[in-house]
């Protein structure tokens, strides 16, 4: 089996290749795509060195499947041609979520809605995966009425961009003015910002609609009220969420504990543990803890979700997706 990795010298491109072999994807032939100024790089994988190649050669060698971690444009521009050819793209941008005939997929939750027709499917949003993770089991028994989230999100959520200024500032006595160090316009050490993304009319951000728009798609409900609030935090791996639920339907906290831990993918701690991003890095689950109920409102829990945006929030949910891919053709 051929596999592209489009971004394959960024982050997630490299943790993408990390999980393939973790998970022994049988890939006969890498292919990793990164700009011509990557050109004349090799990546190690399967214990062998593999060249960087430009998009172009990429698709004249036809790959079974691309994991595309480029950006949005390269994925707008891209990602159709080699749907074309017969590859099928797995995408960890925002460019393809919300349209119609794509489908935004988490496996442990709507690998159904991927059919032998598609040829473009969507990983989505970090944030927003760690988040469905833990409301999927909920919403099936008691449906969801209203989330409010508010997240704590690393700087490897920006990229290279973001690890590096949060280095730079770390270590001196003023704040990084290198361009090619900034990730964003204010300091990050010691200090947290309340925007990720760009700010919209409405005055919330593309980073909090994108939790909006793409927990309604996952679970397939449109009817869910949804209000978010995004922070970049001083961390280097690992997203956290704080989330506030109510349900339509009465609720009993220990049987939502027994459903989130008998959910495939997710870890409850409980009190007096809980989970933070130092001791979630490097793992694959959903870690979910402090899971209490809201005494100012009926049918309401909250609880703190913490993950590995690089792993479960991008990589390792698009293997995750080829693999289901895989199972099935071979099933069939």
């Amino acid at each position: 089996m051929k596999v592209a990795v489009v971004g394959a010298t960024g982050l997630v491109g490299n943790k993408m290749m990390e999980v393939l072999q973790e998970r022994h994807i049988p890939v006969a032939e890498l292919i990793p795509v990164a700009s011509t100024k990557q050109l004349g790089r090799e990546v190690v994988f399967q214990n062998r060195k593999w060249p960087v190649v430009t998009l172009e050669t990429a698709l004249e060698r036809i790959p079974d499947f691309a994991l595309f971690s480029a950006g949005a444009q390269v994925s707008l521009d891209w990602a159709p041609k080699f749907a074309k050819v017969g590859c099928t793209v797995i995408d960890n941008s925002s460019a393809w979520r919300m349209a119609a005939d794509v489908p935004l997929v988490v496996p442990e939750i709507n690998m159904h809605a991927i059919t032998p027709a598609h040829r473009i499917i969507a990983n989505p949003n970090c944030s927003t995966i760690q988040m469905v993770m833990a409301l999927c089991p909920l919403h099936r028994r008691y449906r969801i009425k209203r989330v409010v989230v508010s997240t704590y999100q690393s700087v490897s959520g920006s990229g290279q961009k973001g690890i590096n200024q949060l280095l730079y500032e770390q270590s001196q006595t003023s704040k990084a003015t290198s361009s090619n160090l900034l990730a964003y316009t204010h300091p990050i050490n010691l200090n947290l910002i309340p925007q990720i993304d760009l700010f919209l009319d409405n005055g919330y951000t593309k980073e909090e609609m994108k939790m909006v728009n793409e927990t309604r798609k996952i679970l397939e409900d449109d009817s869910i009220a949804i209000s978010a609030t995004t922070v970049r935090v001083p961390v280097m791996v690992g997203h956290c969420e704080t989330v506030n639920v109510g349900f339509h339907n009465p609720i009993e906290i220990e049987e939502v504990n027994a459903l989130l831990r008998s959910f495939p993918g997710v870890v409850v701690e409980r009190l007096p543990n809980y989970p933070m991003p130092l001791g979630c890095a490097g793992r694959d689950e959903v870690f979910v803890g402090r899971i209490r109920l809201d005494p100012s409102a009926p049918n309401a829990i909250n609880m703190w979700i913490v993950a590995d945006n690089l792993r479960k929030g991008a990589a390792t949910n698009a293997v995750q997706i080829l693999e289901g891919m895989i199972h099935r053709k071979c099933a069939s």
